[in-house]
């Protein structure tokens, strides 16, 4: 069982990679683009390529600019946190995420990525009630940080924004 917390976060500014995708895609590994976008970020090692790195090495995925809802189109966004959007490199987004109310769950240890993708199969099945609010949609992230960095054994923070 993942563990909850209720926490409000202030603006944050990202630099990363992005592609548009949904999950009925992401479920068809010839469709699926999300897979390919975050192995890339990883082996050509990016992070070292965004400039103003607020917490180095600390990584966050983004879902943003949903269409609708989980069932709908969204944009998946790979990246760090920065203090300003200045040098942005080629072939890099730009990201603000609001200040918003989040529920944050944090997954017990687990192989990646089946931990992530066992964490998402609960969020779905979850209501307004078990998020304690009803979710905005706007912006749900992922951060890897020390507890990631073991594959066969990690636990990541996952919020979900809620109004």
């Amino acid at each position: 069982m993942m563990k909850k917390e209720s926490v409000t976060k202030p603006e944050m500014k990202m630099i990363g990679l992005s592609v548009r995708t949904n999950n009925k895609n992401e479920m068809n590994p010839q469709q699926a683009k999300i897979s390919g976008l975050a192995g890339n970020y990883f082996i050509y090692d990016s992070a070292v390529k965004i400039p103003n790195r607020k917490n180095p090495g600390l990584t966050f995925v983004v879902y943003t600019e949903y269409a609708s809802d989980e069932h709908g189109d969204y944009t998946y966004f790979i990246g760090e946190e920065v203090t300003s959007f200045e040098n942005l490199p080629p072939d890099f987004k730009s990201l603000t995420i609001p200040a918003s109310r989040y529920q944050k769950l944090t997954t017990p240890s687990g192989q990646m990525p089946q931990v992530v993708i066992d964490a998402w199969q609960q969020i779905w099945k979850m209501t307004d009630k078990d998020f304690g609010g009803k979710r905005t949609y706007q912006a749900d992230f992922e951060v890897y940080g020390p507890n990631a960095s073991d594959p066969a054994n990690t636990s990541v923070d996952i919020y979900i924004g809620i109004k």
